[in-house]
């Protein structure tokens, strides 16, 4: 059998097509998975405006332009047999294998860490560590790099096959020729040049081109490559380098205060201001009443007094505010679960592994504790920070309920248990008068509000029909929102059960309740869905209510303050107001995306680092950094000094 020739026209024209093919299904996957152009959980950069998607377009053909003309000259300078069908098989398997591979591998991760932003933040959600950020996807890893061995072998097979059918030798040349060696270098040069103006462009067509294999390659080669000064700047990145032969000053460089020099480029050289003291260890004496702390997973400040279809969406949280006390003004410094609870039950905004903390308190004052939660509490190294596996007489999280689990995901991230499971272990573990001879501390995690809003085990109280997951999107707005409260309903009924047990076993009058969230979620408020990666009302608010009054100052607060408060009404004083606004950041302390305090006026100022833009809430409007003035240009100012303070108290405690 002898299969028809192909002239090197046609070939090139046959590649073309694949590169077309697999930019048209990357283009896909990246919408499908982070609503690269309509928005969705986890992308608060759209690609949306004609602007950003004629900057997006042209890059992307930049980038497409140039791996492939660079594939196609080295698989053409291997194919030493002469034959354009042969180069074409090549160019298939070998350049469309392996960007197909490394799509499927990525996505693949991807699925398993829900629809995070960046990697950077499931590093962060991993607890800082990018190692366990891998570990906990190593079951799509695996499958990822069992798609590239089936690729591998199906190359192998076909390649076999064709061998044993020639074609006819059209033509011989395998080496690029002087207009191909051109073609290439206009490719290169149209591409370091897109790299190097589409991030300063101040739009999100560079945040989306991130989000493409060969954009985002090629940017961290070109930066790295520039990083002329060697300090972890370039100039081909969003965040990028205005200082290339100066290492002591690059973006988000740690300012030394007092030496006449602006390192980071924002707020003139630093001058130190007061940050929040972590409370030391403490010992609760006297009468020593109960205490149970319910953290419902990412419930918004204005839970309070809301009302969908008709309905109180948690009228167990209204009555427990109406006769205790209650502030919605309560701040996530971060925006996601792992970092907010180790600053909760700390009382600082980053506790290092053997700090003081409630867990800690309370053992040594000799009360029984119990942990009933439905997340893994090892995550992220909450437990290990503040002791509270060391610490708990009872320790039942969504691993040790493994079999109990609301979804199929195994994997540790992905874990969630329904409410009625961690009731039923409280029932088996403090069933019994016997059970509260010793005064108890017990910590509940309602775990369902958590995206994707809806679990079979879940009770309908607001939505009769909560939205499937593979409907969420901007378009289905409405409905993802009463889904949302009704999973936040479900939560608050499941509170109602927790309370009525306290009061059936004689211990209400006796326990301190503290209801209260680990951070917000922003329902497409501003076309995004999530939370953890933009700061504002939406996704690091969130509210505190306790069962007794007097209890809850006015606000606004930082979840780190909320230890202070506890350990305060626990010894039966008046909490103090604290006196410091709440800092927020996005990522790390030392390499965060943006930065801003919760002013005790109702304004949030924040400033991202990658664009320099410094955005007002609720006034709804950002400004580059550089056109700020007067009491604007003082605001932000104010943001940068905690910002360089709180990273020297760090260094300082450690």
């Amino acid at each position: 059998m002898r299969l028809p020739s192909l002239t090197r026209p046609q070939t090139f024209m046959a590649a073309a097509g694949v590169i077309a093919l697999l930019s048209f299904i990357e283009l896909l996957l990246a919408n499908r998975k982070f609503g690269l152009f309509t928005g969705g959980f986890g992308q608060s950069r759209a690609v949306d405006a004609p602007a950003e998607i004629a900057l997006f377009a042209i890059g992307y053909v930049c980038a497409q332009a140039f791996i492939g003309i660079i594939a196609w000259a080295l698989i053409a300078r291997l194919n030493r047999s002469g034959s354009n069908r042969h180069l074409l098989f090549h160019f298939i398997f070998a350049f469309g294998g392996i960007f197909a591979g490394i799509m499927a591998l990525r996505y693949q991760l991807a699925s398993y860490f829900s629809d995070a932003m960046s990697f950077g933040l499931l590093k962060q959600l991993g607890g800082g560590s990018l190692g366990d950020a891998i570990l906990y996807g190593l079951n799509e890893i695996t499958l990822g790099v069992g798609a590239l061995l089936l690729i591998v072998l199906a190359y192998w097979l076909v390649w076999r096959w064709v061998r044993r059918h020639p074609g006819e030798q059209t033509d011989s040349r395998t080496k690029p020729s002087r207009a191909g060696w051109k073609t290439m270098g206009v490719a290169a040069l149209s591409l370091a040049i897109a790299l190097f103006i589409i991030p300063r462009s101040g739009g999100d067509a560079a945040f989306g081109l991130n989000r493409t294999q060969v954009w985002s390659a090629g940017g961290t080669a070109l930066d790295t490559a520039t990083d002329f000064d060697r300090d972890g700047y370039g100039l081909a990145a969003i965040i990028h380098d205005d200082h290339p032969f100066d290492a002591a000053r690059h973006p988000l460089a740690l300012d030394i205060p007092g030496n006449g020099v602006d390192e980071d480029g924002f707020g003139g050289d630093l001058k130190l201001v007061p940050v929040p003291e972590q409370p030391g260890a403490a010992s609760i004496k006297g009468e020593r009443p109960n205490l149970v702390i319910v953290v419902m997973e990412s419930t918004r400040g204005d839970v309070l007094g809301k009302r969908v279809n008709g309905r109180e969406v948690a009228p167990h949280l209204n009555v427990l505010a109406a006769g205790g006390s209650a502030a919605s003004s309560i701040f996530s410094h971060v925006g996601f679960t792992t970092e907010s609870l180790k600053s909760l039950f700390s009382g600082s905004l980053l506790p290092q592994p053997g700090s003081p903390s409630l867990f800690r308190d309370l053992d040594e004052s000799g009360y029984r504790i119990g942990v009933f939660s439905g997340q893994p509490e090892d995550f992220g190294g909450i437990s290990e920070t503040v002791g509270m596996r060391d610490a708990a007489d009872i320790y039942v999280d969504a691993e040790s309920l493994k079999e109990k689990r609301a979804f199929s995901f195994a994997a540790q991230g992905s874990l969630l248990v329904a409410e009625n499971h961690l009731l039923a272990a409280f029932d088996e573990s403090f069933g019994t008068a016997d059970d509260w001879q010793r005064p108890v501390f017990a910590y509940f995690n309602f775990q369902t509000p958590h995206f994707p809003y809806a679990h079979d085990e879940m009770p309908n109280l607001i939505e009769d029909n909560p939205i499937v997951r593979s409907a969420i999107s901007a378009k289905n707005a409405d409905h993802v929102r009463r889904s949302y409260w009704n999973a936040v309903a479900a939560a608050d009924y499941w509170l109602g059960e927790l309370i009525d047990r306290l009061k059936a076993r004689g211990e209400w009058d006796n326990t301190l309740l503290v209801v209260t969230g680990d951070h917000g979620e922003e329902l497409f408020d501003d076309g995004f869905l999530g939370h953890g990666h933009r700061i504002g009302k939406a996704q690091n608010e969130t509210f505190l209510v306790v069962n007794r009054p007097g209890v809850a100052p006015a606000g606004p607060l930082g979840l780190s303050d909320l230890r202070g408060i506890i350990l305060s009404a626990m010894a039966g004083e008046k909490p103090v107001q604290p006196d410091l606004p709440p800092f927020l950041q996005i990522g790390p302390l030392d390499e965060p995306t943006a930065i801003g305090l919760a002013a005790d006026d109702g304004t949030i100022v924040s400033i991202r680092l990658d664009t320099h833009a410094v955005c007002f809430q609720p006034q709804n409007r950002c400004t580059p950094y550089d056109q700020l003035s007067g009491d604007d240009l003082a605001r932000a100012d104010a943001v940068v000094a905690r910002w360089g303070s709180e990273r020297w108290a760090r260094r300082a405690a450690r």
